[in-house]
């Protein structure tokens, strides 16, 4: 009987420090998600894309290339639907 309590014990201890884990990523995700959605498309597409590529003009592509390459670029550079949309609204304000 005091085996089974052992292993009770130990069972619910490890499944709460899963739980808290899994509460603790789950509050920081959303943390951070909300701090990209306060930034600027300006400030987003000089962290995201100048990290890869060099600096160009926004005028340096149409409104339409544009949509094309935030969209292509998006799912590599793990942006969200939001942060890919500022972005593309800050390089079309340049044209």
């Amino acid at each position: 009987m005091n085996l089974m309590k052992k292993l009770n014990n130990r069972f619910y201890s490890k499944a709460l420090s899963v739980s808290f884990v899994v509460v603790f990523f789950t509050i920081v995700i959303g943390f951070a998600s909300s701090m990209a959605s306060d930034k600027p498309g300006a400030l987003l597409w000089g962290e995201n894309c100048g990290r890869c590529h060099n600096v160009r003009p926004p005028s340096s592509l149409t409104d339409d290339q544009w949509d094309v390459a935030v969209l292509h670029m998006r799912t590599r550079a793990n942006l969200t639907e939001e942060e890919a949309k500022k972005i593309v609204e800050f390089l079309k304000a340049g044209n």
